[in-house]
């Protein structure tokens, strides 16, 4: 039996924040996670400066391929809406092995199934014991169906359905492309092209809008893929996506689960905690601050607190734009 003061189920970008949080602290932590890094991750891969920032790096500090953004165009019942940005995209599969080793804790691939409270914590399968849990498993962390299902449940209406694409080839447009509310999907569609000749395409809608219409994200996704070709975005199609759900941060859910209803000395962060923004499903830098409250949470002796995650991303990066470079 392996024992420690904090176990974090889940290596991703929330993960990683907060085991190097707590091992900062002088705590013993250890990382749980099903796949070994470094590990494909759906995901469009945009991050905001405030991430550097709140993880105590520069951009410089990153050793991969980061693409700096100026300006995105927007797309709204198409018209062009052109806006001033500064932004970074990312290779998840890059950027979540980094974070990961800059934490510096050991890290175990393992997937979690069964979970048990214990007078002095929680013992995971019979092999871990800890003092604190943190589940940063993402939707479908096992922390988070152990302790938290089926209530407080998570509202249908916040869930979103997405499918991607990142492959390489030729950027036959090198600009950022996002089209909100297209062909009457409940979400919005993105071109992302980045460094290395990569470019990630995808779209995200909620489902019970889909549901509704009495239609799916695949029809979505093959409309696009043939708008992108017709556009000259595209010379071909980039073959089938990937597909994936999450929750946006859903507040009522949050006053009732996260800060006031956990069991003692657990935590969820991150998709695990559905804290994706309402705007754009951005979910990288709330888990990213998530990560980073219940480190201090844990470090304090009190409640986590997510009252001051941003619960939308577009005043930020309109903000960002106005900022020096």
């Amino acid at each position: 039996m392996i024992q420690t003061d904090v176990i974090i189920v889940g290596g991703g970008p929330a993960g990683s924040a907060c085991a190097a949080r707590l091992k900062d602290s002088g705590l013993d932590v250890r990382i749980l996670d099903k796949q070994a890094f470094p590990r494909n991750k759906l995901c469009a891969g945009w991050i905001s400066p405030d991430v550097f920032t709140d993880l105590g790096y520069s951009p410089d500090d990153y050793p991969h391929a980061l693409t700096r953004i100026h300006r995105i165009h927007f797309h709204l019942f198409r018209i062009p809406l052109p806006v001033k940005t500064r932004q970074y995209a990312i290779r998840r599969i890059e950027f979540d092995h980094w974070l990961l080793q800059k934490a510096g804790v050991p890290v175990h691939t393992h997937a979690v199934k069964k979970i048990q409270r214990i007078r002095s914590g929680y013992v995971i399968d019979d092999q871990f014991e800890c003092r604190y849990l943190v589940g940063a498993g993402g939707t479908h962390c096992p922390v988070r169906r152990t302790f938290m299902e089926p209530v407080p449940s998570r509202p249908e209406t916040a869930r979103i359905a997405a499918v991607e694409k990142e492959f390489q080839g030729f950027q036959r447009v090198r600009k950022c492309h996002i089209w909100y509310l297209e062909k009457g999907l409940p979400g919005y569609a993105w071109y992302l092209p980045k460094k290395g000749g990569w470019i990630n395409i995808g779209i995200g809608g909620k489902q019970h809008g889909l549901t509704a219409r009495k239609t799916t994200i695949m029809n979505h996704w093959r409309t696009f893929v043939a708008r992108l070709m017709d556009k000259g975005f595209l010379d071909q199609s980039p073959g089938n996506p990937s597909g994936h759900t999450y929750y946006l941060r859903h507040a009522p859910y949050h006053r009732k689960g996260l800060e006031n209803g956990m069991p003692e000395n657990m935590f969820v962060i991150g998709d695990a905690a559905g804290l994706s923004t309402l705007d754009m499903g951005e979910g990288i830098h709330a888990a990213v601050q998530s990560g980073i409250a219940a480190a201090d949470a844990i470090i304090a002796g009190r409640p986590m607190q997510v009252s001051h995650i941003s619960r939308f991303s577009l005043p930020g990066l309109v903000k960002s734009g106005f900022r020096s470079a």
